[in-house]
């Protein structure tokens, strides 16, 4: 298989990069940046909770990971006609994993996830075209279903046009669906839909900390204003690529749509500080339910707040702002079809929220990373522009 990859800098896109290379795909990713050397610093820092430099320095000796300069969000993806009709001849498979999740700017969203999403389908259909696209995976959000209580969705269930978004990212993501879906009628096209996603199963190390930020500090409250039977639908993050890859494999899918959740199997908000106050050592919070909408309201004002005294309180409330609607909805998506085909099950985040909160916060929210290796500072980049391109390879 001979994957186009967008999103490898990105915290998910790593780990579909390292299932897709284990699973003896040839990756080829393209990467938004000025130069070549940013861009291996960039993959660098995206591929090192998984790979040695050894091992991606040989990856890239052998085909296997290739680089390419390039941007979603700019006609044939930022590449040179030349390089464009490349990628389109060598690939016979497409995963979209690149996206903005900044639900606070909706010009960030659409930008990113329509335009670039766009750009990136007539990529696909130019495949498909050919005769030569054997699956592309599009990675949607649960987020698309907007705003429900109490539910259990189904994949079919989920995308309803007179529901109501939470946010610019759910609503983007909903159409870039929609496109998904009118643009490649006939293709053999799947969209998966993660749930939230946390840490990892194997490890407590991450490299990405928002939504930590947001899990550590409801962890340290004494009260919380949410019902404590609130279902959280928390999945690891190499549960989802394992199952994107097994997807990817896959000869005839049966569906193309995928919730990659946890399901019913989804613990309550008191199963996870249940949890975190035997593990931690520490007292259970108190619920106070009905104080929900006054805290969501203050939360709301605070991250409005421009003056500089207030700036961490402000970027603290933003984030918490930002999350918040997830965390009261009480909406589990149903994972039949995935663990049906597959047999993959998701780990619950009852057995790795302890961990996680340990690596988070002894590491200041910080991963360990180290400079671009000397194994790395030489692999080849493919450019946008042609004569670059042509310059590169000569030199090769």
């Amino acid at each position: 298989m001979k994957l186009f990859l967008t999103g490898i800098t990105g915290y998910l896109g790593g780990y579909i990069a390292d299932r897709a290379l284990a699973g003896g795909a040839q990756v080829t990713a393209l990467v938004r940046a000025p130069d070549a050397a940013r861009a291996r610093a960039r993959l660098w820092r995206a591929l090192e909770l998984h790979r040695s430099a050894e091992e991606l320095a040989e990856l890239f000796a052998a085909g296997r990971l290739r680089a390419v300069l390039g941007d979603i969000t700019r006609p044939r993806l930022g590449l040179s006609p030349a390089l464009y009709e490349r990628v389109v001849a060598e690939h016979d498979a497409v995963v979209h994993a690149a996206a903005s999740l900044n639900r606070r700017s909706p010009r960030a969203c659409f930008e990113v996830n329509l335009r670039g999403g766009l750009e990136l389908l007539q990529l696909v259909r130019r495949i498909h075209a050919r005769g030569g696209l054997r699956r592309f995976v599009h990675v949607s959000t649960t987020a698309v279903a907007g705003r429900l209580r109490g539910a259990v969705v189904r994949e079919d269930e989920a995308v309803a046009w007179d529901r109501s978004d939470f946010d610019p990212y759910g609503r983007t993501k909903k159409f870039a669906e929609h496109l998904v879906r009118e643009l490649l009628p006939d293709a053999p096209a799947i969209v998966v839909r993660p749930s939230t996603v946390l840490g990892d199963s194997r490890f407590p190390e991450t490299t990405q900390f928002d939504m930590v930020r947001a899990f550590v500090g409801l962890a340290r409250l004494p009260v919380l204003p949410f019902p404590p039977e609130a279902r959280q639908d928390i999945v690891p993050a190499d549960f989802v690529a394992d199952a994107i890859a097994a997807l990817l494999r896959a000869e005839a899918p049966a569906h193309r749509i995928y919730h990659l959740s946890a399901g019913t199997a989804s613990p309550s908000f008191r199963q996870i500080t249940d949890r975190l106050a035997r593990d931690l050592g520490r007292r259970r919070p108190l619920y106070l339910p009905r104080a929900g909408r006054s805290c969501a309201r203050a939360v709301s004002l605070l991250a409005g707040v421009r003056t500089s005294p207030l700036r961490r309180v402000r970027a603290g409330a933003a984030l918490m702002d930002a999350f918040w609607p997830y965390l009261e909805w009480d909406v589990v998506f149903d994972n039949a079809r995935i663990v049906a085909e597959t047999g993959l099950r998701p780990a619950s985040f009852l057995d790795t929220c302890a961990p996680l909160y340990w690596f988070a916060v002894e590491g200041g929210f910080r991963y360990p990373h180290r400079a671009l290796p000397a194994a790395l500072v030489q692999v080849p980049v493919l450019y946008a522009d042609e004569a670059a391109l042509a310059a590169a390879e000569a030199s090769r």
